[in-house]
């Protein structure tokens, strides 16, 4: 701005997000002068609202296979650097309690406050500044960079885009990291809404409008990809953790085979209530295995009005088979708005696995979720905002 000198740091940050907020503690503890830029005017608002705000901080099963990207073997190097054991030895140091839930999944005991709160009290044990309510109006590149916002100008050798993706736009996404990856001649890998629920076409909501609320677990494939976990059906289609997880691989059109009873021979436990349980009906022998609304809706439909006794087997053939297989190709996705991540960024073959820095762009940095890299539901995005974030700030402080 007019009448104000530009500050100078050693690095900039632009997002004071989980990777963003990593970078800066790693590199500011390293002796360097780092800023960190963030238009929303609290810093971590997606760690906040995260595992119903108990923030879901990493997953004891971390490995690269369990992330999506063009570049699959990007992830294994800052991964391996910075483990969820790394960043357990560093909520330790601060004390907060912590529970495992399934899976893997590892959750604060109480608020997720307390790990924003570690994040800022490790930034400020490195000197990194920290400014809120700062929107971006202009990045310039001429051998330093110079950032430009409504309050001031700022510069520094490094430049560092953790402004997440599209995902939430409540809490203040806008795609900034993105346009910036252009501006830089970084190519982004199509973007999507990742872990999100999914919409169903108009004649399957028909019919499935009166299972609002029924869960039940699952196998779910989207091509040669499968999920087992809970499905959750709602008044506008399918959501529930497996659904969340294939929805980060599906595309429009691909149709999703379900198996509502994984792990169970549907004709042989049909097979074998008819012997069992001769005089029950449909309902009741689906009732056993499935959620009471859901037994009601398929009993008439897959084994008719007859009891048990009197079901031949071309009958239960045809229902095993439904029950395995059935076969839904959603109409969309919730979108952005309900989306958990954004898949897609920052080209990976664009940046130094290493270092996250761009190989064509000295100085330049992409982190957590602007990049290409999108971990499974369960904590696995966290890991990425904080590995990545250290060996950026690393590399920085090298």
């Amino acid at each position: 701005m007019t009448g104000k000198r530009t500050e100078a740091f050693d690095a900039i940050v632009l997002g004071a997000g989980a990777a963003g907020l990593m970078t800066a503690l790693t590199a500011g503890q390293r002796g360097k002068r780092i800023l960190v830029l963030e238009h929303n005017d609290e810093p971590g608002r997606k760690i906040l609202i995260s595992g119903g705000g108990r923030c879901n901080f990493t997953n004891i099963h971390v490995e690269a296979r369990r992330f999506i990207s063009s570049n699959p073997h990007f992830a294994r190097s800052a991964l391996a650097r910075f483990t969820p054991a790394s960043f357990l030895d560093m909520i330790a140091k601060h004390h907060i309690a912590w529970h495992e839930k399934t899976l893997g999944q590892l959750f604060c005991d109480g608020s997720a406050r307390a790990i924003l709160a570690m994040l800022l009290d490790e930034c400020a044990a490195g000197d990194v500044t920290l400014r809120l309510s700062e929107t971006i109006q202009d990045v310039r590149h001429n051998g330093r960079f110079t950032v430009k916002t409504d309050n001031g100008t700022f510069e520094a050798p490094a430049l560092v885009l953790a402004c997440g993706g599209l995902s939430i736009p409540k809490l203040g996404a806008t795609g900034l990291a993105h346009r910036l990856a252009g501006q830089f001649g970084l190519p982004v890998v199509p973007l999507h809404p990742g872990l999100v629920p999914l919409r169903v076409q108009p004649d399957a909501l028909e019919w499935m409008r009166d299972l609002a609320g029924v869960s039940l677990p699952v196998r779910v494939a989207c091509g040669k990809v499968a999920f087992e976990e809970a499905m959750l059906f709602t008044h506008r289609g399918l959501s529930g953790p497996a659904i969340l997880q294939i929805s980060s691989y599906w595309r429009s059109g691909q149709p999703l085979l379900v198996d509502l009873l994984p792990g169970q021979d549907a004709f042989s436990s049909l097979r074998t209530a008819r012997s069992s349980r001769s005089r029950a009906h449909g309902i009741a022998v689906l009732s056993d295995w499935l959620p009471r609304r859901l037994a009601e809706l398929l009993g008439p439909k897959l084994l008719g009005e007859k009891a048990a006794g009197e079901w031949p087997d071309k009958l239960l053939r045809g229902a095993g088979a439904a029950l395995k297989t059935w076969t839904i190709t959603p109409e969309g996705s919730e979108g952005y708005v309900k989306a958990e991540v954004t898949t897609g960024g920052i080209d990976t073959h664009a940046l130094s696995s290493r270092s996250m820095e761009a190989t064509g762009v000295p100085g330049l940095y992409a982190v957590g979720e602007a990049v290409d890299v999108t971990g499974w539901l369960g904590g696995y995005n966290f890991q990425w905002a904080w590995a990545s974030g250290h060996a950026a700030g690393e590399a920085i402080a090298r």
